[in-house]
């Protein structure tokens, strides 16, 4: 039979067990809380514009607080088009340089590699900014446009992808890796046979995290972009504009009406980044699924 010792010992386990998940569980439902409080308060404030527009808020271009009218259009395909330039650039050399320092590079070259990543993710937006206004746009002829914004967004969120896509691939078993290899696979085979599939899911997370780091970017990208109003164009080299732009440009200007439709810009920018992520999350699941995968 199990002593009083033992007794005691497993109760005070239990205990610990059941306080470790109840806070588990009260900070898991402070972020949700957190989260509903704000999409309730942008979105309580951004219906006089909703009211106002109707429909067209999100279907035409012309944005004049003078007269008043709002239209997202624009602003809306501007953060599309320049975070979707930034991942195209910043995901094959994310994962490149993820891989290589976990699966190519020695150990001394890997380390300082980390560092060097780590630390890239913590410099300012404004500093990027900054640094595309005074050498990108004016020395490599791009001006401020699309392509700028994209190209200094893909250099923000590159660090970011990079660091977490580390992470992740480091968690595949190494007798997964081994064992491809014992069979014959050569590093690369070894690579697409185990490593991205079982690192599937994360890759997707970072890339995500990524994106709405680069949708949600403002002072980076209001510096490069241009601030041109109602530019609908596939020219990567003209001047445009984006959701966070336009509110961080004209919020201090902004009367009610006016500060109603940044609002609704914001509450935008908010459904879309939730929207991408469940068309992500789904198709990786249903990739996995097809897979076999876990």
């Amino acid at each position: 039979m199990p002593s009083e010792g033992t007794l005691d010992l497993g109760a005070r386990r239990g205990a610990g067990d059941r306080a470790f998940a109840a806070a588990a569980a009260g900070a898991a439902a402070l972020v949700l809380v957190v989260l509903a409080l704000v999409a309730v308060t942008t979105t309580r404030h951004s219906l006089p514009v909703f009211r106002e527009m109707g429909p067209r808020f999100l279907t035409t271009s012309r944005w004049s607080p003078a007269e008043p009218i709002f239209g997202a259009l624009a602003f809306i395909w501007g953060t599309v088009f320049t975070s979707a330039m930034a991942i195209v650039i910043a995901v094959p050399i994310s994962l490149g340089v993820a891989l290589f320092m976990t699966q190519v590079a020695p150990p001394t070259l890997a380390r300082p590699l980390v560092s060097l990543i780590d630390l890239l993710a913590g410099i300012p937006s404004v500093v990027f900014g900054l640094w595309g206004v005074l050498v990108l746009a004016p020395h490599f002829g791009l001006g401020r446009s699309f392509l700028t914004a994209g190209i200094i967004l893909a250099i923000m969120i590159i660090p970011i992808i990079t660091s977490l896509s580390r992470e992740v691939i480091a968690t595949t078993p190494v007798s997964d890796k081994e064992g491809a290899l014992a069979m014959g696979a050569t590093r690369w085979e070894m690579i697409t046979a185990t490593v991205l599939p079982h690192s599937a899911r994360g890759l997707v997370g970072a890339v995500m995290l990524g994106l709405g780091r680069a949708m949600g970017e403002t002072i980076a990208a209001a510096l490069v972009i241009g601030s041109a109003l109602g530019q609908l164009t596939l020219n990567a080299r003209a001047p445009g504009n984006s959701m966070p732009a336009v509110i961080a440009n004209e919020w201090g200007e902004a009367y009610e009406l006016h500060k109603s439709a940044l609002i609704a810009l914001a509450v935008t920018l908010f459904v879309m980044t939730i929207v991408v992520n469940l068309i992500a999350t789904t198709i990786v699941e249903r990739a996995t699924k097809r897979g076999g995968g876990t």
